[in-house]
């Protein structure tokens, strides 16, 4: 017997794939009165001033934004993923051409 993936049922909101969509490509955080950019995807920074090392991302019991970054930077892991992501985004880039 064949096993076949298929999609499974999913209410996504166009909010957010809107959201995804206008995320920013760095974030503020601010340490010591000093306000630095990091990565949206980073769960530590280090402190320029002081080099403190901060948690910046929350783990909640909630599913959050980045966790769903995560689950596609997990995919996009998978050997065969990079080939594919690489010729979306180039259909991408092509439509807004």
């Amino acid at each position: 017997m064949e096993w076949k993936w298929t999609w499974p049922d999913l209410d996504v909101s166009p909010r957010l794939v809107e959201t995804i969509r206008s995320l920013p490509v760095h974030r503020s955080v601010n340490h010591c009165g000093e306000t630095f950019p990091i990565s949206p995807f980073d769960i530590y920074a280090d402190c320029p001033l002081c080099g403190v090392h901060f948690k910046v991302r929350s783990f909640a019991g909630v599913t959050e934004l980045e966790d769903v970054f995560d689950a596609v930077f997990e995919w996009m892991s998978q050997p065969g993923a990079e080939e594919l992501v690489r010729h979306r985004q180039q259909v991408i880039q092509q439509d807004r051409d």
